[in-house]
């Protein structure tokens, strides 16, 4: 059963599926479509353009689908996407897209903590986490089971791979690559994220391998073509190693650099 609370201002043209929640003092305005059993608290807005998957959770003063926060936006019709069961928590702000691709998504099963803000035009994976007051440039893609901690900006058009972790506070100017630890001024490489991937079920064997594998890109003298090719031939033909290099061939702002701590340790 549908319940929306008697001060929510609800346009007759949005589509609410059965068992919705609309709190005190939120907006629904046209072309939003709200899938079954989304819970939405009070005064949160949910801007034109908004699709919301089933099971979603937004928490209070959220603004969902507001226009992209650039210049060359000319008013066009765009949309916005949060998966299934998704939690975006007090605060949260996500822009619809832009011309440039019409769309801004956030996935399934994802945690956005308070006041992160997620631009026009990203695409966020399933099951990513976003801290309090992480902040997304736009065009930014995240991959599945990323997590950035707090108080993190990205700059635009930046990737960050699968099951990466980034830790508080750090800046992200450049692409981050899967299944690695990254944090420090600069923000570099510091490991591989060990405790994630083994609390998701890769094994012993995967992630030595990983860690030779990032050891060659990161921590060796070999510039990244070199690394590469070394990993390519060395490697190639495990799975995780190949979206690795994937990865690494469809960077455009380049990666993240080692940490020379870490260098001069391995090298003692």
């Amino acid at each position: 059963m549908t319940y929306i609370h008697s001060s929510a201002v609800v346009s007759p043209h949005a589509k609410i599926a059965d068992n919705v929640e609309i709190g005190p003092g939120s907006v629904i305005d046209k072309n939003v479509i709200i899938g079954d059993g989304c819970r939405i608290d009070s005064c949160v807005h949910l801007y034109s353009g908004v699709r919301l998957g089933r099971g979603v959770r937004v928490f209070h003063g959220a603004a969902l689908g507001g226009e992209p926060q650039d210049l060359k936006f000319g008013g066009e019709e765009t949309e916005l996407f949060v998966g299934d069961n998704t939690i975006l928590r007090e605060f949260v702000t996500l822009s619809r897209g832009t011309k440039a691709t019409g769309r801004t998504i956030v996935g399934s099963d994802c945690m956005l903590m308070a006041y992160s803000h997620v631009a026009h035009d990203c695409s966020v994976g399933n099951q990513v986490i976003l801290a309090n007051s992480v902040a997304l440039a736009g065009h930014v893609e995240i991959e599945d089971f990323a997590i950035l901690g707090g108080i993190v900006p990205v700059h635009q058009f930046v990737r960050i791979g699968r099951y990466a972790f980034v830790g508080g506070g750090v800046r992200v100017p450049k692409d981050i690559p899967p299944y690695i630890m990254a944090t420090g001024q600069p923000t570099s490489y510091y490991g591989l994220n060990s405790v994630g991937l083994r609390r998701r079920g890769f094994s012993d064997e995967t992630r030595l391998t990983l860690k030779r594998v990032y050891s060659l890109l990161f921590q060796s003298k070999l510039n990244i073509s070199q690394a590469v090719a070394t990993i390519q031939a060395e490697y190639g033909h495990i799975e995780e190693v190949r979206i690795i290099l994937e990865f690494i061939s469809k960077s455009k702002r380049g990666l993240i650099p080692g940490n020379k701590r870490l260098r001069s340790e391995d090298e003692a």
